[in-house]
């Protein structure tokens, strides 16, 4: 597999069963055949067509938040995404690569007195996942009366599309929805993303990602001590999954490692040595606990990246 992609993408950079964990904010994972490190957007599209070319299997890994990868690891090329160049117009347009991360391109854009992204300040995230999955976040506060979407603030993104071509679309032809956007199942990368923003008062920013980052500290647990994949259940609309798996008792349950936050029922922890097995098996409890006693079903919102065994 690795000669199959020397040619393209150079036999120095292919790193073979590479354990994925350590890039994922949930901390679990087994190893990729083939690790490539895309550093610039190029890279990135030069990396997915070669694996298109030789028929091999590709999955391109951002911060690794919002999914959860099997204990036995991902076939074929996994292409971690650290195309991080960031470019910052005098008119508030902001071009990113997919690669770059949320947190950085807020603290850019607030340094130059640009507003739009702070809202979404403490969320882990690359901006190919944002646009990907619509990064959201409840604000403005202190209501917390408007779920405020990524969409909002996208001008337009930078496509790799299933030809090899490249093209680039406005944010009307993402077709974004809650927790969605065009990328699911088209078989498309997203390589760049451009940002509308409008001049902001720096202060009032700094207030927002202040209080944005306190009240979020009270409702989910830190990734620092407490790994985790983010909202493990789609939102049920009127009820929230979160509340559902609460009402059946289940904070602070735990099977080996994997663990129901005692903070938010709707985020499950790694405790140290979760295995992929226990969040599979503490998913499947959560979903008959709710099921039994309101017959509603609990929908995963994470990705399930690559194999997996049963415990």
């Amino acid at each position: 597999m690795a000669a199959a992609l020397a040619p393209a993408l150079g036999a120095e950079r292919l790193r073979r069963d590479v354990p994925l964990a350590p890039y994922t904010t949930f901390r679990i994972g087994g190893p990729a055949d083939v690790l490539y490190d895309a550093m610039t957007a190029d890279e990135l599209a030069s990396a997915v067509q070669a694996a298109r070319d030789a028929g091999i299997p590709c999955f391109v890994l951002g911060l690794g938040a919002n999914i959860l990868v099997g204990d036995l690891g991902v076939r074929g090329l996994v292409v971690r995404n650290r195309a991080a160049r960031i470019d910052i117009a005098a008119d508030g347009r902001v071009r990113a690569e997919s690669g770059a991360v949320v947190a950085e391109l807020i603290r850019r854009c607030v340094a130059a007195g640009w507003s739009g992204l702070e809202h979404y300040v403490g969320i882990p995230s690359s901006v190919g996942g944002a646009v990907w999955q619509n990064l959201h976040f409840l604000s403005p506060a202190p209501e917390r009366s408007r779920t405020m979407f990524i969409a909002e603030v996208v001008e337009a993104v930078e496509l790799l599309l299933p030809s090899g071509a490249r093209e680039t679309v406005g944010a009307e032809a993402m077709r974004f929805g809650y927790d969605t956007s065009r990328l699911h199942g088209s078989g498309e990368v997203a390589l760049a993303v451009e940002f509308a923003l409008e001049r902001g008062d720096p202060a009032v920013m700094h207030r927002i990602m202040q209080e944005n980052l306190s009240w979020r500290g009270s409702r989910h647990p830190w990734l620092e001590i407490h790994p985790s994949a983010g909202s493990i259940f789609k939102k049920i609309d009127g009820v929230g999954a979160g509340r559902l798996v609460d009402q059946c008792g289940l904070k602070g349950f735990r099977i080996g490692d994997a663990q129901i936050s005692h903070i938010h029922a709707n985020i499950m922890v790694n405790l140290g040595a979760a295995t992929a097995a226990d969040v599979r098996a503490l998913i499947a409890h959560a979903q008959q606990a709710v099921r039994e006693r309101f017959d509603q079903r609990l929908e995963p919102e994470i990705g399930f990246i690559g194999e997996f065994r049963d415990r």
